[in-house]
């Protein structure tokens, strides 16, 4: 028999249709109540998730930084479009502190059924080597859903230095070994490690001065006080635009939208130097696998919406949207490229 639903307390309930043809006769009183009674006592579940039983209640992002930072743009976008596109309800939470390491340890803990979904940065990968200790394990406690964007590094100078690319700077650096300083926006975030990944491969004397953000990295830069920095395309490229720094190459392995005119590193003839700003979404080790596919599937068809998109680029990101077990590979791959840095170049959290 055909069923129809009914809307009881923001839920949808079914009861029974009367069939085509058969006569239409007024319920009585007593006979409606006990359908609607029937209806209220039904699974009160999304119907456009109804064949997943998901999600049974809020949706938790955790977001491991302060409001207002791009991963944090990304989670409540992200969130927005789960919510219209599976019928719950997705929200953001904030758990700033530690480099990220509270919010990280919190979602470690949370229960293994994709109702807390865990949204990261790069000190997701980095952390685990660069303090004595963390409250999660990145592989044990964590089932990766999917790589959301990617955000290239980009090497820039103060027009005044004299290097018109990679090469040259290379050279002026070594001919000049102690005299130039580069600027990052503070201790053991990417910006920084890539530097001194830099810095190592190459066998350069520079010195490596860390700000409280990127903006005052780009200002010591753009001033000529440190001549040259590691930076954001989203912080740098206004800059460059505007005349006020040069842009030598991107750390990533191809070129950016946002400066399109820019070589990569190994097109700028330096090899491994790969490293981007990484953005994606996790959710607890032995979450359900049809869970963990269903988040992927929405999220990835999230990341191909024109409008988010648009966004993302804006935001100075590549959007991607890999695989599970690609993003696991990924994840395993930046542990291990930053842990030689960190190792390497003796670099101790604050």
């Amino acid at each position: 028999m055909l069923r129809s639903s009914i809307v009881l307390g923001g839920h949808f309930g079914l009861v029974p249709e009367i069939p085509r043809g058969e006569p239409r006769m007024a319920l009585s009183r007593r006979q409606f109540l006990r359908l609607v009674g029937a209806a209220a006592a039904a699974p009160a579940v999304p119907l456009v998730a109804w064949a997943h039983g998901y999600p049974a209640r809020l949706v938790r992002l955790i977001v491991p930084f302060a409001p207002g930072g791009s991963t944090d743009v990304i989670a409540r976008l992200t969130a927005q479009k789960l919510s219209d596109r599976l019928g719950g309800q997705f929200l953001v939470e904030n758990h700033a502190g530690a480099g990220g390491n509270i919010g990280m340890g919190l979602a470690a803990k949370a229960p293994p059924d994709g109702h807390t979904i865990l949204v990261i940065s790069s000190s997701f990968a980095v952390n685990p080597s660069l303090y004595a200790q963390v409250p999660y394990d990145p592989i044990k406690d964590f089932a990766p859903v999917t790589l959301v964007a990617t955000s290239p590094i980009v090497l820039v100078v103060n027009p005044s230095f004299p290097a018109n690319n990679v090469k040259e700077l290379i050279d002026v650096v070594k001919v000049n070994p102690g005299k130039y300083s580069y600027a990052s926006p503070g201790i053991g975030n990417t910006l920084h490690l890539a530097g001194e990944r830099f810095r190592l491969s190459l066998e350069l004397d520079l010195v490596h001065v860390p700000f409280s953000g990127g903006a005052p990295s780009m200002a010591s830069t753009i001033a000529g006080h440190t001549p040259i920095a590691l930076a954001t395309v989203v912080t740098a490229t206004p800059h460059v635009r505007q005349g006020a720094l040069r842009a030598l190459a991107v750390m990533s392995s191809k070129r950016s939208s946002a400066l399109p005119s820019v070589p990569t590193m190994t097109e700028a003839g330096v090899l491994d130097q790969e490293a981007d700003n990484i953005t994606g979404t996790l959710v607890r080790a032995g979450t359900p696998k049809d869970v963990v596919n269903l988040l992927h599937r929405e999220i990835v068809g999230i990341i191909a919406l024109p409008d988010v998109k648009e966004r993302l680029v804006a935001l100075g990101f590549d959007p991607v949207g890999n695989t599970p077990d690609d993003f696991a590979v990924q994840i395993k791959t930046e542990i291990a490229r930053w842990h030689r840095v960190i190792r390497d170049a003796n670099i101790k959290s604050e």
